[in-house]
């Protein structure tokens, strides 16, 4: 296993400024969407604020293995669809009722910003209302767990112990977090779910050190953890059709515990009512 990379004091300003740029443009989207729109007028506004930010989309162009290059700056998908969704995957316009996740991930001044959020169009349904708010406590739950003395195995058990043990919701397989930096993905890789045999989650009893940054994004589906994908195609969907949701900050290991780069995203609504 790859060790994961460690910053400077310096360097951590340096993070916290980009990931408070991802920050910005989520607090400007929620002053902008509104039942109507579509995801291409939705992801043409976020590249708008990304330029006004002087920053630009470390999610463009990105391409791992297997896949075209993704062709949005932002990563939104609708309902059903988990995470990876394209803005020209889904034409309809956003109706009440629909639930948007909007991932966003910018580089600038050489350092990577990386945060997700889920707003729902119009009064949630109960069930909505559930997923949404089991997405952001277990967010927090874990982020809390992210401190020297622990592995990253501490944060996959207050993830899936609350959603799952609590909320009888369905965390994702498969899926989860990661180091990031000057890269968008580096060391480690951080699931939401404890490992169930040896040799599955490598990084799982991995210490967590200072100096270390990840992204971390639980991502709930209210009737499966399985999902289903497309071949060659980016979206990525609960298999079941069931609404799902995807919460993501990205945190510094301190001596201390943990920093959340992306503080404030927790303080805008999730419900958009225009």
């Amino acid at each position: 296993m790859r060790k994961p990379p460690r910053i400077s004091a310096e360097e951590a300003e340096q993070a916290y400024d980009a990931a408070q740029k991802v920050v910005e443009v989520h607090r400007r989207l929620v002053g902008f969407l509104s039942v109507g729109q579509t995801l291409g007028q939705i992801d043409r506004f976020v590249g708008e604020q990304l330029a006004d930010l002087k920053c630009k989309s470390c999610f463009k162009g990105y391409r791992p293995g297997g896949l075209p290059p993704f062709p949005s700056n932002a990563c939104l998908s609708v309902n059903a669809c988990v995470v990876h969704g394209t803005a020209g995957y889904y034409e309809a316009p956003m109706e009440p009722g629909d639930v948007l996740k909007i991932d966003i991930g910018v580089s600038y001044r050489g350092w990577i910003g990386d945060a997700a959020w889920t707003y729902v169009f119009g009064e949630p349904a109960p069930e909505v209302r559930k997923l949404l708010d089991a997405g952001k406590e277990s967010l927090r739950l874990g982020i809390e767990q992210l401190r020297p003395g622990n592995t990253y195995k501490d944060w996959a058990k207050a993830v899936q112990g609350y959603v799952e043990g609590e909320q009888n919701l369905h965390l994702v397989r498969g899926l989860g977090g990661h180091g990031y930096g000057r890269k968008l993905h580096t060391p480690p890789f951080v699931s939401n779910v404890v490992p169930t045999y040896p040799g599955e989650w490598p990084d799982s009893d991995r210490p967590c050190e200072p100096g270390v940054l990840i992204a971390v994004e639980p991502m709930i589906a209210i009737g499966t953890w399985r999902t289903s994908q497309d071949a060659g195609s980016w979206p990525i969907f609960s298999a079941d059709g069931s609404l799902s949701s995807h919460h993501e900050h990205d945190v510094l290991i301190t001596e201390d515990g943990p920093r959340v780069m992306t503080e404030g995203l927790d303080d805008l609504p999730d419900v958009i009512e225009r």
